[in-house]
């Protein structure tokens, strides 16, 4: 095999990966990825569905994959697997429960298909890490995750939320929209129904949180845009 078919069939595989990892994927987005032509993705997307690639093409739009088609597991290299487990000592340090809990489960399985030599310097790399933030491993919110599935699906969520430097605690009906971390606490970005307006809420001051059947129309901005405008 020479060196251009090696290339073509990395990338007919990292075309797979990035056709599992989206929704839709565009051919001027991956000749962007892999600095090549759009004709070319083209070609490459036809190899795909020759070879049995059940790829769904919504014209005007992008790439699919058919709902249900998975590739095989992925081997991860070593350089790889430290990445992630050097990732892993940031998280344990964050102060959310409940994204510590998702991590971790989503470690393990990373872990049982590493091979045997690459998941045992793993393990030795994860006990030869310390990061210093929140030494003490104080837990000061346990939102994150539902709030996560919830800006996703466009979910209204109630809040019982409790205001700066008093014991009073308002409901709030807000529309979640991003989610930044400052200081290892992380902040809630959300339209407020009450307020009616974008209004930052610290995820440790949340007392209470139900994510609503109710779903709301997405706001047509990135977060990017929602600070542009601020500043401007």
């Amino acid at each position: 095999m020479n060196d251009n078919e090696t290339s073509r069939l990395s990338r007919l595989t990292a075309i797979l990966l990035q056709l599992q990892s989206r929704r839709l994927v565009t051919a001027t987005s991956l000749a962007a990825k892999f600095d090549v032509s759009v004709r070319t993705i083209y070609r490459d997307i036809r190899a795909l569905e020759q070879s049995g690639v059940p790829i769904i093409t919504e014209e005007g739009k992008g790439y699919s994959l058919m709902e249900g088609y998975r590739i095989p597991p992925v081997t991860f290299s070593e350089r790889e697997a430290n990445a992630l487990i050097t990732a892993e000592q940031f998280v344990l340090k964050n102060k959310d429960a409940s994204f510590i809990q998702d991590y971790t489960d989503a470690i393990t399985k990373i872990k049982s298909v590493l091979r045997e030599s690459t998941k045992d310097g793993a393990n030795l790399l994860s006990d030869r890490i310390a990061i210093d933030q929140n030494s003490s491993y104080d837990r000061t919110s346990n939102q994150l995750s539902p709030i996560q599935l919830a800006i996703t699906n466009f979910n209204l969520i109630k809040l019982n939320y409790q205001k700066a430097d008093t014991d009073k605690v308002s409901e709030r009906f807000v529309e979640p929209f991003a989610l930044l971390t400052v200081n290892e606490n992380w902040l809630l970005l959300a339209y407020c129904r009450l307020r009616k307006e974008f209004r930052f809420f610290r995820l440790d001051r949340i007392k209470g949180l139900q994510v609503q059947n109710d779903r709301f129309e997405p706001h047509n901005m990135t977060l990017k845009e929602y600070f542009d405008k601020m500043v401007s």
